[in-house]
């Protein structure tokens, strides 16, 4: 998995150019629901995998034979019986994340709002989360701690309903 940071898609141009890629060959505009429009992404995804050549090989699946599968089988059962907001918490406190405060003294933050002073109004911070306080810490690029909050923008429901990139 390649983490990206938000609204920089040029950090990841192979990506972005495949899905632009695909969605210009899934023609969006000539389809008349979502379903058909996926089903259409499925089908140029499947092309672009299994038909294209791809390294002077017939196909990205012969070229990558290793990516076809991770070797585990999805189970809903064991994804609940495994899943652990602490462990997901602890992960998410290795992530430092750039924000630029807005005129009102906030950040964005997982689709929400986190109040950092207007004091700050303006500035470049890094978010971080403190996993074992349950707090944002957010600091300047130096690394000086401006301020602390509680995490109220996530809970464990809300994590596992978030979108994958």
């Amino acid at each position: 998995m390649i983490w990206n940071p938000p609204r920089t898609p040029q950090d990841n141009g192979v990506v972005e150019r495949s899905q632009g890629t695909a969605s210009r060959w899934a023609e969006p505009d000539r389809c008349r629901s979502p379903a058909e429009l996926q089903r259409r992404l499925d089908e140029e995804d499947r092309v672009q995998r299994e038909a294209y050549p791809h390294a002077g090989l017939p196909s990205r699946m012969e070229a990558y034979p290793g990516l076809a599968h991770s070797g585990r089988r999805f189970a809903a059962a064991w994804e609940r019986a495994h899943w652990s907001w602490d462990r997901a918490l602890a992960y998410l406190g290795g992530c430092a994340v750039p924000r630029r405060v807005d005129g009102s003294g906030k950040v964005g933050l997982y689709g929400d709002k986190l109040y950092v002073g207007t004091v700050n109004r303006g500035r470049e911070v890094v978010v971080q989360l403190d996993a074992g306080a349950r707090e944002w810490s957010v600091s300047d690029p130096t690394g000086v701690e401006l301020c602390r909050r509680p995490l109220t923008q996530l809970d464990a429901a809300r994590l596992r309903r978030l979108p994958i990139r």
